[in-house]
């Protein structure tokens, strides 16, 4: 006997991992997926590279919601009921194994997503889920005893539960807004930055493991990342540039993408230290050329590139430095200036910050306080992640509160 019918709407990973748990959780339960397009999960199966970042190897609630620029407070009860530990036991369960790499971010010994696909679709399959693809929602209205969905096709479902999964998709915040949900501006995150300096794109390629960046915004406090920065054809990249992005998101918005960038290439460094080794290479090697002799562990044509940027010429020599000369190459070396004008796609992973208002949802069953029966999970939340799997983490972990709760 059918107790109860659950629509879900949404084919990506938060909509898939509720609408499988919710009928696991409750096999008397009709769950009906519904998604837009023609393949479900395609978000899932570009991730990573085509490897799927399923997670991270984070496993403290309290370390793992730092990742989150906007919802981190929110989901830190969430994460004591379903963390990264449970996504691995959960597809481990399922025959997934996944692996750890050097910065914490998990994959499928595979490294291919389509055995997270695959795992996901099969497991929905054994539990029933009916699965509607080229599905579009044209409206929801609330009924007495549940909800009324109206298809793009003219088809009508009803449903007892509904459940909103579909990502940072307009039309997604408009179902919302029409149950009464009011709606944080989606604006970009994770992305990298535009840098109009074609000295510095033609280092494009060059990555420093370590350095640190620097935001200045209007209005807020400095916002700082350190990390990998890789430069690119357009400007700079890698997960220090990615992480600022994120947590700038709003700010660089609303300043349209024009903003200044500070890089301290060297920060294991302070600036006396860095003057001290100067001054001794000074002292011991005066006759050779500033430019070919790299003192730092930097790559020898970033190197090439900052010697230039501080004013001094190709065939200088160490000798003849001046102070002056000196304190504008460490400024450069641990200060230098870059001009933000515009942002560039972080590869096909589209990651917005914006969406329903976290306080309108109970984060114990992720149902709305405004309309019961109601639940969200996932990228329509104003939640997100910086980049490592963390946006995946919350949409596992909101789609399994979900999925337990509808039933």
């Amino acid at each position: 006997m059918v107790e109860r019918k659950v629509v879900v709407v949404g084919g990506g990973a938060a909509g898939f991992f509720g609408a499988i748990v919710c009928a696991e959780a409750h096999p008397h339960t009709e769950v009906v997926l519904l998604e837009a397009g023609q393949q479900v999960l395609s978000k899932v199966r570009i991730s990573g590279g085509g490897r799927c970042n399923v997670t991270h190897a984070c496993f403290e609630p309290a370390a793992l919601v730092q990742n989150y620029p906007r919802g981190g407070k929110a989901l830190r009860g969430a994460f004591t009921r379903f963390q990264p530990r449970d996504t691995v036991a959960w597809f481990a369960k399922r025959g997934v194994t996944l692996k750890t790499e050097g910065d914490g971010r998990m994959f499928p010994v595979t490294d291919d997503s389509e055995t997270i696909v695959h795992c996901l679709t099969r497991s929905a399959s054994e539990a029933g889920v009916k699965v509607k693809t080229a599905s579009p929602v044209a409206n929801v209205v609330r009924s007495t005893s549940g909800f009324e969905l109206a298809l793009k096709s003219g088809e009508q479902i009803e449903a007892d539960r509904l459940l909103l999964a579909t990502g940072s998709n307009p039309q997604g915040y408009r179902l919302a807004k029409s149950l009464g949900h009011s709606i944080a501006p989606p604006v970009p995150s994770l992305f990298t930055f535009t840098i109009a300096d074609p000295q510095l794109r033609e280092l494009a390629g060059i990555a420093v493991e370590l350095a640190q960046a620097k935001l200045v915004l209007p209005n807020e406090k400095p916002l700082e990342q350190t990390g990998a920065i890789l430069i690119t054809h357009w400007g700079m990249s890698g997960p220090a540039i990615l992480k600022l992005s994120a947590w700038g998101a709003r700010g660089l918005y609303d300043q349209r993408y024009q903003s200044t960038l500070q890089v301290n290439w060297l920060p294991q460094q302070t600036p006396d230290q860095l003057r001290q080794a100067l001054l001794q290479v000074k002292s011991d090697h005066g006759k050779r050329s500033i430019s070919t002799d790299v003192v730092f562990s930097l790559p020898r044509r970033l190197w090439q590139y900052l010697v230039s940027r501080s004013g001094i010429a190709e065939g200088d020599r160490w000798a003849g430095l001046s102070k002056p000369a000196m304190n504008r190459f460490i400024q450069e070396l641990t200060q230098g200036q870059y001009a933000i004008q515009g942002k560039g796609v972080f590869k096909d992973e589209f990651v917005t910050c914006g969406g329903v208002n976290l306080k309108e949802v109970d984060f114990k069953t992720m149902e709305s306080r405004l309309c019961q029966g109601l639940h969200f999970a996932g990228e329509i939340l104003d939640i997100d992640g910086v980049t490592g799997g963390f946006n995946f983490q919350s949409a596992w972990t909101t789609g399994w509160q979900a999925g337990q709760a509808m039933g």
